[in-house]
């Protein structure tokens, strides 16, 4: 008995994990039982009614009816369907193929003399037991797979759909989804307490308006988490449900969005609310015909393509139908990293992978003349302020002459656009990185000019796109934050009031191949950024997000103040205005032109101080060409001008 109870379990979860069942079977299945019901209506006739039906009639019309029922769900493929997910929708498709089915039997045994004066009613009786069996089949099916699914309920949480809008409501009739195996839905939650006593999808709705009342929904009904359909609800909610649940130690979810697919598959489960959810704001609108315009069976190079930025402007580029795609980087295990990560989610993608330095002019000669991209994404670059701040040779090797270097090449091989990736840090400047990143800027900016006016033979459009921080790059301060809550603090802040602006890696990506298509060369774009947020309140939500108590249960620690670093950065300097663009998250800042052959000199200066490691020298002439430098909380403040 014992061992009968075993296979019967390992049966029934074998049975949980059958995706849907076999198209053909259905189809077989569906004729099987609506020539059933022809034959159950030839019984009723022959042996309810007592009318003298030959055994040669019932074979013929069970015959007609085998060929009318098979021709009828092939045309309204009521086998394709996947029972358990069927709708309203489904059953007019039945209904419509049962139809059709007593529409092609009637053709033949209308030009018989079976049924003289009873073929109308032969025909109806076969209509309505047909549906019906057909009908009571998929029901059945469908419970069946509830009740499978029930029996693995004590393994699964309970949790509650936050809203009654159709998002939600979807969410709650596709509950079984894969994503859901975890989790079973229980009802909706709100906070409009005229709405509780509503019923949707078969499920309860409840409100809570305080955390008691959430509290005692909770605890009725063994609630474990709040799911939100989609992450723009769940922002909107940060300041009221997910602070109460936060306080009730409930766990706050979401549905994997179209960032988290992997190939077209999602992700086994649903996950919890991260931080940089509730930062992000909801996804900004690209216009995907232009850029696939643009890149249509383009060769596209991406440098520093296995960075944060760069591997996800990859991401972002596969999807489109370009001819190759060019990554060019120099850390060698990232690259490995992201080789995998592209093959295997676009096989189709001719995927070209680069070991190289932008410094290294032949490297970059090679490839250009090897692969001929049309397109250049350039996101190679040194970004951590106070390692540029320890090392500013490098900073101006890597930034400067590198940028140089990819940009010359460019234009040697004819390439048709160049998106520079540029940073808020290069307004205004206060340290090395940032000056590094407006010195690349210019040269960009100047070689553009000089092709425009013929001065420099080439077709080559240069374009720059500045923005903040992204959320969850390598090195940021989320990622910091994490690790310190996780070994039990202290989160450490460098100022009480140091602000930034955030961005998703995504979101900022998707801007940079937007106003790759919109710019004609030489423009800066800048990016909508949002609101700053204040660091210290970051860590704080981070905090508590983990379930602690600021201050109390993990400390924040003050640091001050890095070297080259400010309390708030800027987007545009204070002598730049803007131009508005087709796209409400993009503008052009107009800054102070500079000409290409005043520049060119500065930019050798630089780069052979630079390697002759001369950084007083270097950094006083960075202040030249840059006069708006001033360095903070630096030891270069000593080169600034008075």
């Amino acid at each position: 008995m014992k061992r009968l109870k075993v296979k019967l379990k390992q049966l029934i979860i074998r049975l949980s994990q059958v995706r849907y069942m076999n198209r053909a079977a259905v189809l077989l299945l569906d004729t099987f039982l609506s020539v059933f019901s022809t034959l159950m209506v030839i019984l009723f006739v022959r042996f309810g009614l007592w009318y003298k039906l030959s055994l040669g009639d019932s074979l013929l019309l069970c015959g007609v009816s085998l060929v009318a029922t098979f021709l009828s769900i092939l045309a309204f493929r009521t086998y394709a369907n996947v029972i358990r997910y069927s709708t309203l929708r489904e059953v007019w498709r039945l209904l419509m193929m049962v139809i059709a089915k007593e529409c092609i039997c009637v053709l033949p045994i209308c030009f018989t003399d079976i049924l003289p004066h009873r073929q109308l009613a032969f025909f109806v009786a076969d209509f309505f037991v047909a549906f019906v069996v057909l009908l009571c089949f998929r029901i059945f099916l469908l419970n069946v797979y509830n009740l499978i699914q029930m029996s693995n309920y004590s393994k699964k949480k309970n949790i509650l759909i936050y809203g009654i809008g159709e998002d939600s409501v979807t969410l709650a009739q596709g509950s079984t989804k894969i994503y859901m195996l975890d989790y079973v839905v229980r009802g909706f939650l709100v906070k409009d307490p005229k709405k509780r006593r509503f019923m949707l999808a078969g499920m309860n709705v409840y409100s809570a308006n305080s955390v008691e009342e959430l509290k005692k929904v909770a605890y009725t009904h063994n609630i474990e988490g709040i799911l939100f359909p989609t992450m723009a609800l769940a922002q909107r909610s940060e300041k009221t449900i997910i602070c109460m649940c936060k306080e009730l130690n409930l766990r706050v979810l979401v549905v994997p969005n179209t960032e988290e697919m992997k190939g077209g598959i999602v992700n086994r489960s649903i996950r919890h609310i991260h931080i940089e959810d509730l930062l992000g704001r909801e996804e900004i609108q690209i216009n995907f015909k232009e850029i696939g315009a643009l890149l249509q069976r383009k060769s596209v190079l991406v440098t520093g393509a296995a960075g944060s930025i760069g591997s996800e402007i990859c991401r972002q580029l596969a999807k489109f139908d370009i001819q190759q795609l060019i990554c060019y980087d120099m850390g060698e295990t990232p690259m490995h990293d992201l080789r995998l990560e592209l093959e295997e989610k676009y096989p189709r993608l001719k995927f070209i992978p680069v070991i190289g330095d932008v410094r290294s002019e032949e490297r970059l000669d090679f490839v250009f003349r090897a692969y001929h991209p049309q397109v250049v994404f350039h996101a190679a670059a040194y970004k951590h302020v106070p390692l540029m701040e320890e090392n500013p040779c490098e900073a101006i090797r890597v930034n400067v002459y590198g940028t140089r270097n990819v940009a010359d090449t460019a234009v040697k091989y004819g390439v048709e656009k160049f998106v520079m990736v540029s940073t808020d840090k290069a307004v205004n400047p206060t340290n090395i990185m940032g000056c590094s990143k407006r010195l690349a800027e210019i040269y960009v900016q100047s070689l553009n000019a000089a092709i425009q006016k013929g001065e420099v033979k080439g077709v080559t459009k240069f374009i720059t796109t500045r923005f903040g921080n992204v959320l969850g790059s390598n090195g940021s301060v989320i990622p910091r934050f994490k690790e310190q809550i996780k070994q039990g603090g202290p989160v450490t802040v460098t100022h009480p009031d140091i602000i930034r602006f955030f961005m998703t890696i995504p979101e900022a990506c998707r801007l940079v191949l937007e106003a790759g298509t919109m710019g004609n060369g030489g423009e800066i774009f800048v990016f909508d950024m949002g609101e700053p947020v204040k660091i210290a309140d970051l860590a704080r939500r981070m905090i508590e997000l983990a379930g602690f108590r600021p201050d109390k249960d993990i400390q924040i620690k003050y640091t001050g103040l890095r070297p080259g670093e400010k309390l708030y950065e800027e987007v545009l300097s204070d002598k730049e205005n803007t131009k508005e663009t087709p796209h409400p998250k993009i503008n052009v800042a107009a800054v102070r032109e500079y000409d290409y052959w005043q520049v060119l000199p500065h930019v050798e200066s630089l780069t052979r101080l630079s390697i002759e490691v001369k950084i007083p020298e270097m950094v006083i002439e960075m202040k030249e060409v840059v006069p708006e430098f001033k360095s903070r909380n630096s030891v270069y403040e000593m080169y600034d001008k008075k």
